[in-house]
């Protein structure tokens, strides 16, 4: 949805005062963090490591029976889910590093992924969260490839942009490792004039590589080669593993971003933004969908996404508490709170791409007959 956000946008006023409550959440919300949140941070990195090695091992028992090999994978997947979302995502959004833990904080965590932390911290903590669905400047609207917006002209291979979305979710560590190379044209195109990246491009490229290596050695190398004659389905496990871990982190993150009611903006209606109307961009770009407290767990909580675009820095088990009080906020100032159940926002994500799968004066019909 696209929005002229001036020409809706409630009075300066209004907005300071929304602002003001939704700092003292904030604030509030932060007193209350402490030794729990340490706790309950280092316990599930117990439980994600616990499955980790029990998936591993329960792969190479499948030679007694399928079973163990389909709990390996279910194991193995969980711990990966586990790790990227409720440990890593929130890891290095530096939620946690008021611990001072050599180990739990966002300079020197490292994720199980193929994309490097360092550059994901770079692009995803500074220009999306800044910038939230500010076209020509949040480079994750649409992660260069899918058209979500009539702000974005229509091209041709637009038409088959629900396949390539499939194909994106199928390899959504490839597309986490590639985006900020992509957006730096490292390997095709010119290199930007107004690039800011704090390292050189041939730094930037090494560490693409070297993550993507080291990564690929473990899962299709290394643990394979450990489980002597049991190298094939091992290798498919893992594989298997990894295809449901980016497919579940692929729907929970298009889910909080591009349904059917999340909006866009332009670069000048968003200049010299008061924290009141940062706030209301935050929200009005982001979507959150219901369910037990685990399935939230399972998400990192990014079923709060629009708690998570508000307070980034927050422990993310505190969004669960903090989501019904920025709801009441938004009523009472009557600014829209987007939130739904997971499958109904999933639908509004496929009927997003679809829809701007063509041109304004293009119907499906007459793509279909082209």
């Amino acid at each position: 949805m696209t929005t002229n956000l001036k020409s809706i946008r409630p009075e300066p006023e209004v907005l300071d005062a929304f602002a003001k409550e939704l700092d003292d959440i904030r604030e509030k919300t932060k007193a209350r963090v402490g030794q729990a949140d340490a706790d309950y941070i280092r316990r599930i990195i117990r439980i994600q490591r616990g499955l980790e090695i029990f998936g591993r091992i329960s792969l190479v028992l499948g030679f007694i029976s399928a079973w163990w090999w389909v709990a390996g994978v279910i194991a193995l997947a969980t711990s990966k889910i586990m790790n990227n979302m409720e440990i890593g995502h929130n890891v290095l959004h530096g939620q946690y590093d008021w611990m001072n833990d050599p180990h739990i904080n966002s300079r020197k965590f490292e994720w199980d992924i193929w994309g490097s932390s360092d550059s994901w911290k770079r692009y995803h903590n500074h220009e999306h969260h800044t910038y939230t669905n500010i076209i020509g400047l949040d480079r994750d609207y649409g992660y260069g490839l899918l058209r979500l917006s009539d702000d974005i002209s229509w091209r041709p291979k637009n038409r088959f942009q629900l396949g390539i979305y499939f194909l994106l979710s199928s390899f959504f560590q490839f597309g986490i490792a590639y985006h900020e190379v992509a957006g730096e044209r490292i390997f095709m195109g010119k290199p930007k004039k107004d690039s800011k990246l704090p390292i050189s491009r041939e730094e930037l490229k090494r560490s693409f590589f070297d993550k993507i290596k080291k990564q690929a050695f473990k899962e299709y190398i290394f643990f394979p080669l450990l489980a002597g004659p049991m190298f094939f389905a091992v290798l498919a496990g893992n594989m298997l593993a990894e295809f449901i871990r980016n497919w579940w982190t692929s729907s929970v993150i298009f889910c909080g971003h591009f349904t059917e009611e999340a909006h866009t903006f332009s670069k000048e209606e968003c200049e010299n933004e008061t924290r009141g109307e940062w706030y209301y961009r935050q929200i009005l770009g982001s979507s959150n969908f219901h369910g037990s407290r685990f399935f939230h767990m399972m998400t990192g909580y990014l079923s709060c996404q629009v708690e998570h675009h508000l307070y980034p820095d927050i422990p993310a088990p505190r969004y669960y508490d903090m989501a019904p009080q920025v709801e009441a906020v938004c009523r009472k100032y009557d600014i829209p709170y987007n939130t739904g159940s997971f499958l109904g926002q999933y639908w509004t994500v496929l009927k997003r791409i679809t829809r701007y799968s063509f041109d304004k004066g293009e119907s499906p019909s007459a793509v279909t007959s082209s």
